[in-house]
């Protein structure tokens, strides 16, 4: 394989394939480092465009409907196109959306370049543990995915301190531009040091039906757990949400089963070790967002902190996750997939707990987010581990698309149920209570975590995975 990098100083060293995991992880830097700088940015933002909690969560919630909606999409046209092209396109469309956001008048300006920006991480992520999986073997292939995680866990943990930083001195606009200079240098990493995958045979046709179809099911999913179950939304409104998406499920079914190159092979999907993994990484990554979208809201308007200081606080949790995960890798290559992401999200929960027991207590509220970062991290490559290697070759990049499609939906699940509980249990409540229903929300990120824990726990078959 190496024969095929770009860069003779590739080519010509041993080490060759850390520089392909290099390149993923800064794509996956970049994308952790804007996602963890807008959550400590959301209440700025709010005050700067004089909206709702309810209104605002649509800055982080559209990103990552874009994201989830084009991402399987994208990971099928790489095995079809190229891993290396889509990669790099990513890069620069990330990079254009940045730059625009940063410059956004108005809300619905805002909302709509991050959309552009989803599509390009959609790109990134669509390809990242695809890449990864290509270039390295079997006892290496959880350690390299640690490293990608580790690259996920840094740009988390500076986000936080920069963007509490930058939108405590400065303007929230700044959160945008710091991916710019990130991105520049992403593009010319993967110009000079991903390999030339595509392969010169035809291929059949894309499934545009499939992916239309998967993108307007994701969204209105999502549209119904943000909005739908409000206390002022319409009863018939959202039912009729939820009948379109049975029926859109429905659809999708029927054109997979049909079209002779489907989006998603439902027999692969049909697998008990793929969906119970991705499954669980949507309950995973609910936890971890669901506390990212609430802990700064907590520290401004519980604890009455600054948004530097909250920024400062929350890297607490981004650390416990940069720390676990390349230990995390290497010890789920040399002992047990299922045990290590179990242990991971058993930690995660009691972190949870932590956090709704001892919310006045600092320094126990700090290793609580420790706790979550460190579980979410064991769990992280040790999860995605063990669903990459029952995956094909050819279905590399539709299982890496599914797999951050999966990670997506769970953030997007997150930053949905966490603000929606806190809304629900300060209704029943009453606003003397707002700190009471916010320990409400850890408990029910708690329940997800444990969830979690029981699926990592069944057993795949050790025959056929069906």
């Amino acid at each position: 394989m190496l024969h095929r990098f770009p860069l003779k100083a590739v080519s010509s060293s041993p080490h060759g394939v850390w520089f392909v995991v290099g390149t993923v992880c800064l794509g996956a830097f970049m994308a952790a480092l804007d996602a963890s700088i807008i959550s400590i940015a959301l209440p700025k933002l709010e005050q700067s465009f004089r909206t709702t909690m309810a209104q605002i969560e649509w800055v982080s919630l559209i990103y990552l409907l874009a994201l989830a909606g084009c991402i399987v999409t994208f990971g099928r046209l790489s095995d079809i196109l190229g891993r290396r092209p889509m990669y790099t396109f990513g890069f620069c469309v990330f990079l254009v959306g940045s730059a625009l956001c940063g410059a956004a008048w108005s809300l619905p300006s805002l909302l709509a370049f991050r959309v552009l920006q989803g599509i390009g991480a959609a790109m990134l992520q669509a390809n990242s543990v695809s890449i990864i999986t290509a270039a390295t073997d079997a006892s290496r292939r959880g350690q390299a995915i640690g490293f990608q995680a580790l690259a996920q866990g840094l740009g988390l943990s500076l986000g936080p301190l920069l963007g509490g930083v930058l939108t405590h001195m400065g303007s929230w606009r700044l959160i945008f531009y710091m991916n710019v200079p990130v991105g520049i240098v992403g593009i010319l990493s993967a110009i000079l040091c991903l390999p030339r995958d595509r392969d010169g045979q035809s291929h059949p046709a894309f499934d545009w039906a499939g992916s239309i179809t998967l993108a307007g099911m994701l969204v209105a999913t999502m549209y119904v757990l943000k909005e739908g179950f409000r206390p002022h939304s319409s009863i018939g409104v959202t039912a009729c949400i939820v009948l379109g998406i049975v029926l859109l499920g429905a659809l999708f079914v029927t054109l997979e089963r049909r079209h002779s190159s489907p989006l998603i092979s439902l027999a692969y999907i049909e697998r008990r070790l793929i969906w119970l993994g991705n499954l669980s990484s949507i309950l995973a990554f609910s936890v971890m967002y669901a506390i990212t979208l609430l802990v700064p809201y907590w520290f401004v308007h519980i604890e009455h902190r600054s948004s530097a200081i909250a920024g400062l606080l929350l890297t607490t949790l981004p650390i416990g996750m940069a720390l676990c995960t390349p230990f995390a890798g290497r010890l789920a290559d040399k002992w047990s997939q299922q045990r290590v992401a179990a242990v991971g999200m058993a930690v995660a929960g009691i972190g949870c707990v932590l956090l709704t027991l001892y919310a006045y207590r600092t320094p126990i509220f700090l290793c609580g987010l420790f706790c979550i970062g460190c579980g979410v991290g064991a769990f992280t490559p040790a999860n995605n581990a063990r669903v990459m290697n029952a995956t094909p070759k050819h279905d590399l990049g539709v299982a890496g698309g599914i797999l951050n499609m999966s990670r997506t939906l769970g953030m997007g699940v997150g930053v949905t149920i966490g603000g929606l509980s806190v809304e629900l249990l300060t209704a029943a409540l009453g606003q003397h209570a707002v700190a009471t229903a916010y320990r409400g929300s850890f408990i029910v990120a708690a329940v997800f975590a444990l969830v979690a824990l029981i699926l990592s726990l069944v057993p795949a078959p050790t025959s056929t995975d069906v």
